[in-house]
């Protein structure tokens, strides 16, 4: 590789050269899936290049939207990223993903998360970890049995329940903050299918109108390793958890164990055994954000809080995020402005995705060298941290 890499979109010619970088990375299929080589609604795909044509990289920006307090936030959530083993350690990757910013931020994105397989190259480009996603095993047989609910009926999901099962999660996931909205072209599929995405879907309805589900795929066998894998289990009453709880206590003489993701503080979890869980699998994400002005305005706030900061931003890779600014939360809303003021408080986008994704303080922030306060007290920027910590359900 003589000279920097360039970076652009890939054209459907370039698909089976960034499926083969991908399956050599990561160790996938020796065929491809089928839509690995096709042109795909709702995400752009990127390569990097030597001056010779030669495929270097790629990276996929996926065309997400991530609740935030009742507001769906415009995301490019990164994927498949991947570098030749020649081509490593050259600045393939942040070539890559400075040209996945800029084309994110010119559609409109205003935010980023990603799961890393290594953290290290990802800070160096601004993102940071903002939580962990949690899969556990449970115990089949330590699930709460319990006397079904009158009023509550159960019955086997088909692909036309689709649409209320996504509502129902809409419900659920609109006033946290990260959650995906699944919505858009990657999405739509699900709820216009002939088919089910998973082997079974298991409904709690009352008087008709769906108040819990579950989805799960079966697996083999019944031995002692047998596992169902739960991906989602939601209720929007105590009483639809405890019925979804205690049909999935049904499986214990087949399956020994429940592997599922958790929704920390939500009604299923309400009602599990929290004390039989053991960790199966921890996937840190990250985020950053594309257009810290976007990030700001288009999610929603706490409607208690209240006030005003001014700090100064350092964005290596998105220079339209780098200046002075003035952030200012009132009535469940917030703006962020240009200032000319001189601010005391220094911060690194590394800072900025921690505080806005709630996962970290001012005073930890400066602790671990992401803002630098002169005469400040950092404390003043956890007003961008308000609203509480972000969470991820959806692997991507």
């Amino acid at each position: 590789m003589a000279g920097p890499p360039h970076v652009r979109e890939l054209t459907v010619d370039d698909l089976t050269d960034a499926w083969h970088l991908g399956r050599r990375a990561f160790g996938s299929d020796p065929q491809p899936a089928p839509q690995a080589t096709v042109a795909v609604p709702g995400l752009t795909r990127y390569g990097a290049f030597d001056d010779t044509s030669r495929l270097l990289g790629k990276a996929v920006d996926l065309h997400h939207e991530q609740w935030w307090s009742g507001r769906a936030v415009p995301a490019a959530d990164v994927g498949g990223v991947a570098v030749a083993p020649e081509a490593r350690g050259r600045g393939v990757a942040r070539a890559l993903l400075t040209g996945l910013l800029r084309g994110a931020h010119e559609r409109g994105a205003a935010v980023s998360a990603l799961f890393p397989t290594v953290t290290a190259p990802y800070r160096a480009c601004g993102w940071d970890v903002a939580g962990v996603m949690r899969t556990v095993d449970v115990p089949t047989v330590a699930l709460p049995r319990h006397r079904p609910a009158p009023h509550l009926s159960v019955r086997a999901g088909a692909p036309e329940d689709m649409p209320a099962v996504v509502a129902l999660y809409e419900r659920l996931a609109r006033d946290r903050r990260g959650l995906l909205t699944r919505r858009g072209d990657l999405f739509d599929r699900h709820t216009t299918a002939d088919t089910l995405p998973f082997d079974g879907l298991t409904l709690v309805e009352d008087d008709g109108h769906l108040v819990g589900y579950a989805s799960w795929d079966r697996g083999r066998g019944y031995g002692d390793d047998a596992v169902l894998t739960v991906h989602d289990v939601l209720a929007t009453t105590a009483d639809a958890a405890r019925e979804l709880a205690g049909v999935l206590a049904s499986w214990h003489s087949v399956t020994p164990t429940l592997r599922l993701r958790l929704l920390d503080g939500d009604a299923v979890s309400a009602h599990l055994p929290l004390e039989a869980v053991r960790e199966h699998e921890q996937e840190p994400w990250m985020h950053r954000p594309v257009d810290v002005t976007r990030a700001v305005a288009a999610r929603g706030w706490p409607t208690h809080t209240r006030g005003t900061v001014e700090f100064t931003l350092t964005d290596e890779l998105a220079e339209w995020n780098t200046g002075t600014w003035r952030l200012t939360v009132a009535d469940g809303a917030a703006e962020l402005t240009r200032s000319t003021a001189e601010a005391d408080l220094h911060l690194s986008v590394r800072g900025f995705a921690l505080l806005y994704s709630g996962a970290s303080t001012g005073a930890s922030v400066a602790d671990a060298g992401l803002l630098r306060a002169t005469g400040a007290d950092p404390r003043a920027l956890d007003l961008l941290a308000a609203g509480g910590a972000a969470h991820l359900l959806d692997y991507f």
